[in-house]
């Protein structure tokens, strides 16, 4: 009978632990991808080999299993999040050793949301079968247009009919949990070509979709491209107009327009996504992958032989003792209370709920107007010109706001 209330006890305390232990979101980067398209700024490469896809993985799986050492206690993961690059080019096994190291070093949430992100032109039945099996749970495909023309224009290595295979194929094997991504303001993508993709996009009915407008990054083909005047770059009016295009569509269609560049059926929210917009932790592992981790910022970093040399090797001598736990990361930052007021307000008005005046004070201990003196004479003019709402309680873009985000967010950094 002793050791019977002996073992309950020991199972109770368990459970309080669980319950008491912080919540934790985990993003890991795969870098490796067929081929870059032209509007890639992403740290990513092109025809790594077998070997380094092996190299890689492991060093990942010495990165996580040195901060499992070190945090399973305090933490319990509920999202994890595969990006690059393009994850599915590598093999499942990798990505099934990922996912072991993770389970093997955290306490993962009974409901945690998995994700991987896809290309069509990588996936197979062997591919979703082994990434149901491994417990992902929510598949994003970056389609980016459903137009083949578009993408050709884009430099993407698939086709819409890949894409649709593929989409089936996932719905066969039993994802009920897909985001498609979208681009839109692309050259010689017309209004009607855009507002086809989205047709068709919402026959298939995916649980959340994600639209993006074209972004000229530096050192890519693109912008060599519209150097030499071989592009045109979409006006930003063009731009617009497809914006809220996407938005009124969708939103009739029954999707939940919830952060500037994202909607999804009620229930589907990335949740992965929201620690970034709510400021919740995070870790990141793997190449050039960024971290929000007990009031730091950090990012490891972007040298991949550097990255597989000095993954998981300890640096807890160093100064920043516990916040540096593996030798690959670099660029820390504690974040000030500025910081955080700031990141606050800046992620928040991405949430087309905005951000609650209430919550603000409840993260930075002060009111809105305490840390920005100028907001309340700036949210009275931008109400004005319908720019924002504000009722007292929480403060909200309106689409016009949405449209020059970057000049408002500008006060508040």
């Amino acid at each position: 009978m002793k050791s019977l209330r002996k073992h309950l006890r020991q199972c109770l305390n368990m459970m309080t632990t669980n319950n008491d232990k912080t919540e934790l979101g985990i993003y890991i980067h795969i870098p490796f991808c067929v081929c870059k398209c032209r509007y890639c700024g992403f740290l990513s490469f092109e025809d790594a080999d077998e070997d380094i896809h092996s190299r890689y993985t492991k060093a990942l799986t010495d990165e996580i299993r040195l901060y499992g050492s070190l945090y399973r206690d305090e933490y319990i993961v509920d999202t994890i999040f595969i990006g690059g690059g393009t994850p599915s080019v590598m093999k499942p096994e990798y990505t099934e050793q990922i996912l072991a190291a993770v389970r093997e070093s955290f306490d993962l949430a009974k409901t945690c949301e998995i994700t991987i992100e896809t290309n069509p032109g990588t996936l197979s039945r062997e591919k979703l079968s082994a990434y149901r099996n491994c417990g992902i749970n929510r598949l994003s495909i970056g389609v980016q247009s459903l137009n083949d023309n578009v993408l050709k224009t884009l430099g993407r290595i698939h086709s819409v009919r890949e894409f649709e295979e593929n989409f089936t194929l996932a719905r066969e094997l039993g994802f009920d949990n897909i985001n498609i991504d979208l681009m839109f303001a692309v050259p010689d993508a017309t209004m009607s070509i855009w507002k086809e993709t989205l047709e068709k996009a919402l026959q298939l009915s995916p649980e959340h979709i994600s639209f993006y407008s074209l972004q000229i990054e530096e050192d890519t083909p693109f912008a060599k491209m519209y150097e030499e005047g071989i592009l045109e770059e979409i006006p930003d009016d063009t731009d617009r107009k497809m914006y809220r295009a996407a938005a009124e569509l969708l939103s009739r269609n029954g999707y939940v327009h919830y952060e500037i560049s994202n909607a999804a059926k009620p229930g589907f929210v990335s949740r992965h996504n929201l620690k970034y917009w709510t400021m919740k932790e995070y870790l990141g592992f793997g190449l050039g992958a960024s971290s929000y981790f007990k009031g730091r910022r950090f990012q490891n970093t972007e040298s991949l032989e550097e990255y597989m040399r000095t993954s998981g090797q300890s640096l807890l001598a160093d100064s920043c003792c516990c916040f540096r736990a593996a030798g690959c990361a670099e660029d820390f930052h504690i974040n000030t209370e500025f910081d955080n007021a700031s990141e606050f307000v800046f992620t928040g008005l991405r949430r087309l709920s905005g951000i609650s005046l209430k919550e603000f004070k409840r993260f930075t201990g002060r009111s809105l107007f305490e840390v920005f003196p100028e907001a309340e004479s700036n949210i009275d003019r931008w109400q004005a010109a319908g720019l924002v709402r504000y009722d007292g309680q929480a403060l909200k873009l309106t689409y016009d706001g949405i449209d020059i985000s970057n000049d408002i967010l500008s006060e508040f950094v």
